[in-house]
């Protein structure tokens, strides 16, 4: 197949970073190429890949993350150009209502990002025309009456690229954004109440984030023993990934597919978290990882003091067995044929129902 992976526009591919989305996107592109696909991969200047790149942009513009002109121009840059391609694979938000114009090929659409009351708006527009797919069960099970899916396919990662690390060191470990979502100040205080040394890559970015930052951690980090470090490359994310005794994953919202269990499993790592959104999917609990009610901080506490019953290399097969990125390449494949075969038959999408193991 030809295909076209359009990704945003705020991060390169693979991200050295801060970069769920463009991770995934790096994986699928290169198991498609690995299987001989014809791939044409449209993303941020800096990106890397085995398939042809039209980049947009010198570097990544992450400092604009979410301006909607951005993202459109970066967008338009691989619909001029679709009657190359048998299929697209859209997983920015503007591309959606792109991919839902007359003509063209058939566009495969990935929802990243949660259900909102903007979203449901233009999925309700696109949903006949676009092949659209849930990254979890849980996200799926939050579709607005109406607003059908092609399927679901949990996120994946290449594990071979994810070092398994056997023996683990006392400390805990943190990776997410500064924002009330992700609770880091829940993990900031698990670490003071349990007097263990917490080592936290925090993405600052965006104005929120670094507000939330000043306002909301750096008044509590003088009470816990917590490291800051700035991970900049895959390989220092795995190390701290990897040495940890237990990621924190505290979430406060339904995320749809958070990556952090899964590459902290892929390392062999324990993760304590709160059971939301598609969690209870990726981590299997008493295996894997502990999962606690939500908002409960003394039950966090408790599960964390008990990671060690847990064995990295329960971990490390959990992902291996069912988020490697090959499965994911492998689903995905499914949908990008059937795609075509409805657009050769002139006929409504039909909406695959493809499960995760």
């Amino acid at each position: 197949m030809r295909i076209l992976q359009i990704a945003p526009p705020w991060f390169s591919v693979p991200p050295t970073g801060y970069g769920g989305t463009e991770q995934v996107v790096s994986a699928l592109t290169e198991g498609l190429v690995a299987l001989g696909h014809e791939v044409t991969l449209v993303a941020a200047g800096g990106s890397r890949t085995r398939a042809a790149l039209w980049a947009t942009s010198r570097q990544p513009p992450s400092t604009l993350l979410g301006d909607t002109a951005v993202e459109l121009a970066h967008v338009l840059q691989g619909h001029r150009r679709r009657e190359e391609f048998d299929v697209i694979h859209d997983h920015t938000l503007t591309g959606a209502s792109l991919g839902a114009m007359p003509g063209g090929p058939p566009v495969v659409h990935t929802l990243h990002g949660p259900w909102t009351s903007v979203t449901e708006a233009l999925y309700r527009q696109v949903a006949d025309r676009v092949h659209l797919v849930a990254i979890s069960r849980d996200q799926a099970g939050r579709a607005p009456p109406g607003i059908v899916l092609a399927g679901v396919v949990h996120n994946g990662i290449d594990v071979e690229s994810y070092p398994f690390v056997l023996t683990k060191g006392d400390h805990l470990a943190f990776v997410g954004r500064a924002d009330p979502e992700k609770g880091p100040e829940v993990a900031i205080e698990v670490a003071r109440q349990l007097g263990r040394k917490l080592v936290m890559a925090v993405k600052v970015n965006e104005p929120g984030e670094h507000d939330y930052f000043s306002d909301v951690l750096e008044p509590r980090l003088g009470d816990a023993d917590v490291e800051i470090v700035r991970v900049t490359s895959h390989a220092e994310k795995v190390a701290l990934l990897g040495s940890a005794a237990a990621v924190l994953f505290p979430i406060r919202w339904d995320e749809p597919f958070g990556l952090v269990p899964l590459e902290a499993n892929a390392c062999g790592t324990p993760v304590v978290a709160f059971a939301r959104g598609a969690v209870p999917e990726v981590v299997e609990d008493g295996r894997t990882g502990r999962l606690v009610a939500p908002d409960d901080l003394d039950a966090f506490c408790r599960a964390v003091e008990r990671v060690d019953e847990l064995h990295p290399r329960d971990c490390r097969a959990n992902a291996r067995t069912r988020f490697d990125s090959p499965l994911m390449v492998e689903r995905y494949v499914q949908i990008y044929e059937q795609a075509i075969g409805t657009r050769a038959r002139q006929t409504d999408p039909v909406r695959l129902q493809v499960t995760p193991t």
